[in-house]
């Protein structure tokens, strides 16, 4: 089945398309540039072409152009490896949970910043001893008169060195039940008592964070949602973070630059590009169902759990096809030591391989000894 845009849609992702392949062409590494590839300069770009806040409210300083002229737009920019770092993470994520629960006065202050690609965000989210389990977060956030005081360590937290805001999560209420006790605020990642530390990775990146916090006092008026309810909000938000195109072409252009350069004849080689050309479309067809809205609830986790386990593929048959040049740093070797990385990140494949049994499935949990 052939599957085409309407027109409007295509002239969009040809746009898109051009001026991607045009910014990443001088660019060493093209894959992940969703996370790795931060350029002011290109988020003001952005912005001058209306695709920040593409489906908010006009209302609200959005475009309210439709989900699937987004999705065309973001898809063929991350293809191509265009720098979209500094941005994302408040286009995904941050202004949709800022309009769904954040106050008006939020909506005003924060929104137009992230529409004119003047700001940038990180998440608060994962802690050393919490990475995918929200409830077991420990830094906490204690009430001041009209301040929050906050104490803790947060870690992997993408984009944090160059961010002005963090969405931070923190444990408001000790005594309430480990899911019921947090809340979420924006942190000015300017503030005194802030410490941001980059981790290098295996390939020599920066963009992973750890950001300790020292007494560091957040006006009480931050507080987005409502105090200690942060657990539902959170698990909306995460349908933001799991569903998205991003999870599946993050090394899409290493793999068509691959297959370009290297001929693929070995039977086997051809049947693996075979299953990942399948592969691919069966996980777009996934994403679109979460971005138009045609997914259950939760079902993000199967999104993410098929399209980051397809991308450790991308990589693993790119390496396979480049042979031993694949011994040699570059694209294809720097691809293999991040793949692990994809099922990681944004919850681990074996806690959404959870979620998906007793949330989506309904499956009943084994009982404990």
């Amino acid at each position: 089945m052939e599957f085409t845009w309407p027109d409007h849609v295509q002239q969009l992702a040809d746009e898109a398309t051009d001026l991607g392949r045009r910014v990443a062409a001088d660019l060493d590494v093209r894959e992940d540039s969703w996370l790795i590839g931060t350029s002011r300069e290109f988020s003001l770009e952005l912005a001058r072409r209306g695709w920040l806040g593409m489906t908010w409210p006009v209302e609200e300083g959005g475009a309210g152009r439709s989900p699937l002229e987004r999705f065309a737009v973001f898809e063929a920019l991350i293809s191509e490896g265009a720098p979209l770092a500094t941005s994302w993470f408040a286009d995904r994520q941050i202004g949709p949970t800022l309009l769904q629960f954040g106050t008006a006065e939020q909506r005003r202050r924060w929104l137009p910043d992230i529409v004119a690609g003047t700001s940038a965000w990180s998440i608060g989210m994962s802690e050393p001893d919490a990475g995918s389990d929200v409830a077991s977060l420990r830094t906490r956030a204690v009430r001041k008169g009209d301040r929050w005081v906050v104490e803790g360590q947060k870690i992997w937290t993408s984009g944090a060195a160059d961010a002005d805001w963090c969405y931070l999560i923190a444990r408001t209420d000790p005594d309430a039940p480990p899911h019921a006790g947090l809340s979420e605020l924006v942190v000015d990642l300017h503030s005194p008592g802030i410490d941001i530390r980059p981790i290098v990775d295996a390939t020599g990146n920066a963009h992973f964070c750890e950001v300790h916090l020292d007494g560091v006092e957040v006006p009480a008026d931050h507080l987005v949602g409502a105090e200690n309810g942060s657990f539902k909000q959170v698990m909306r938000q995460m349908e933001h973070e799991r569903g998205g195109i991003d999870r599946l072409v993050s090394n899409r252009r290493l793999y068509l630059d691959v297959v370009r350069a290297a001929p693929v004849v070995d039977p086997l080689l051809r049947q693996e590009v075979a299953a990942l050309e399948s592969g691919y479309r069966i996980g777009r067809l996934l994403v679109l169902r979460e971005v138009l809205g045609q997914a259950p609830p939760g079902f993000s986790a199967v999104t993410k759990t098929f399209c980051t386990e397809f991308e450790q593929r991308v990589a693993d048959v790119c390496a396979r096809i480049a042979g031993a040049d694949a011994t040699l740093w570059g694209r294809v070797a720097r691809n293999v030591c991040y793949a692990p990385a994809y099922t990681i990140m944004g919850g681990t494949t074996s806690i959404l391989r959870n979620i998906i049994g007793e949330r989506v499935l309904g499956l009943p949990r084994e009982p404990r000894p």
